[in-house]
C-alpha cells in the first residue's frame, strides 16, 4: 500500500558540535518521505518556490517519492530554517525562520492520492492538516505529528483535529502541555481521551511509548554511538513507523509494536550524518539489520 505524506519542504542550514551544513534539502515531510520509502511506495504533498533546483527534485524522485503533489510557486521562495544545537544536542535554538511559500500552504492533494488509505500529515498547522483530512474520499488510518506552537497558539483547531485521527505523535513535553498532566503515563492516557485511537510519545534518547485504550508499549532508543545531527530524527522516526503500517497493510497489535522498532531505528540512521544524507543512504537490508540488532538488545534469555 502507498503512503501519502503531508508536511514542508525546506533549505535548512545546521549547525552542532560536528560542524555545520547550509541550505541542505529538509522539511518533515522529507525526512518522513526518505525514511517511509525503506518500505512503501511514497506520495508526496508539499509546497516549494521557484528556487528549488531540479537536482533535488530528481533525487527524491530517485528515491521513489512520487511527486504530483508538490506544488511549486513561480513567484515565491521556498521554507528555510537555520537552527543550533547545544554542545550536549539536546536543545536547540532557532536561528532564523523564513516560511516563504508555506506560509501561504493550502495543500491540494490530487486526484490519484485521494483514496490512498495510510496518511501521515507531518508537522503543521491543525487548520491544514484538517484541510488535507477533508479531502480524502477513502483513508483507512491517519496519523498526525504536532509540537509545542500549535498547542500554544491553536489549541482549538487542533482539539477539532484531534477525534478524526487514528494515531497523534508528539514528545513527553508536549503531551503534557496539551493535557495539563505532569506524569507521563497521566498525559498519554489524557492524549487518548482527546480522541485519537494511539498517542505516541517520544522520549528522544530514552525511546518512546505507545498508548492505546487496549495496551501500551514502551521501546528504549536503538544506542547510537555518535549522534552528528538530530535534525529530523522524530520525522524519520514517524516514516520507518507509517511506512512499514503501510507495508504490512494491517493494524494490529504486533505490527504496532513492529512499526514503533522500525521507527526508533529508522530515527538512529537519521542522526548519524548532517541533514537527509545517512537516512537517504540507507536501504532496506540496513534497517532490517539494525531492527535484528535491537531485538537482541532487548532479549531477556
Amino acid at each position: 500500500m502507498s503512503l501519502l505524506i503531508v508536511g514542508s519542504t525546506a533549505f535548512d542550514t545546521i549547525e552542532t558540535p560536528h560542524g555545520s551544513v547550509e541550505n541542505c534539502l529538509g522539511g518533515s515531510s522529507t525526512y518522513t518521505a526518505l525514511a517511509a520509502r525503506l518500505f512503501c511506495p511514497v506520495q508526496l504533498v508539499s509546497v516549494v518556490g521557484a528556487d528549488f533546483p531540479d537536482e533535488h527534485r530528481q533525487f527524491l524522485q530517485g528515491h521513489d517519492i512520487d511527486l504530483a503533489g508538490l506544488e511549486t510557486v513561480a513567484d515565491g521562495k521556498t521554507f528555510r530554517w537555520h537552527g543550533r544545537y547545544s554542545e550536549d544536542m539536546n536543545s536547540r535554538d532557532t536561528i532564523d525562520v523564513q516560511l516563504n511559500v508555506l506560509g501561504d500552504f493550502k495543500p491540494k492533494v490530487p486526484t490519484s492520492y485521494k483514496n490512498t488509505p495510510f496518511v501521515f500529515l507531518a508537522n503543521g498547522a491543525p487548520v491544514t492538516q484538517l484541510a488535507v483530512l477533508d479531502q480524502m474520499e477513502s483513508k483507512r488510518f491517519a496519523v498526525a505529528d504536532t509540537m509545542n506552537l500549535w498547542i500554544e497558539h491553536n489549541l482549538a483547531e487542533l482539539r477539532e483535529l484531534l477525534p478524526r485521527l487514528d494515531g497523534l505523535i508528539l514528545n513527553d513535553e508536549e503531551a503534557k502541555q496539551l493535557t495539563g498532566k505532569g506524569n507521563l503515563i497521566q498525559a498519554g492516557r489524557a492524549v487518548l481521551e482527546l480522541g485519537p485511537k494511539l498517542a505516541i510519545v517520544k522520549k528522544g534518547e530514552h525511546g518512546c511509548f505507545l498508548f492505546s485504550h487496549f495496551f501500551h508499549y514502551a521501546l528504549p532508543a536503538y544506542p547510537t554511538e555518535t549522534v552528528v545531527d538530530p535534525t529530523g530524527a522524530g520525522d524519520s522516526f514517524a516514516g520507518g513507523f507509517m511506512g512499514y503500517l503501510s507495508n504490512t497493510d494491517s493494524v494490529t497489535v504486533w505490527n504496532l509494536k513492529r512499526a514503533i522498532a522500525y521507527g526508533t531505528v529508522a530515527a538512529s540512521i537519521t542522526v548519524e550524518g548532517f541533514g537527509t544524507q545517512s537516512i537517504a543512504e540507507a536501504e532496506r537490508g540496513t534497517i532490517e539489520a539494525r531492527y535484528r540488532e535491537l531485538m537482541q538488545f532487548l532479549a531477556c534469555d
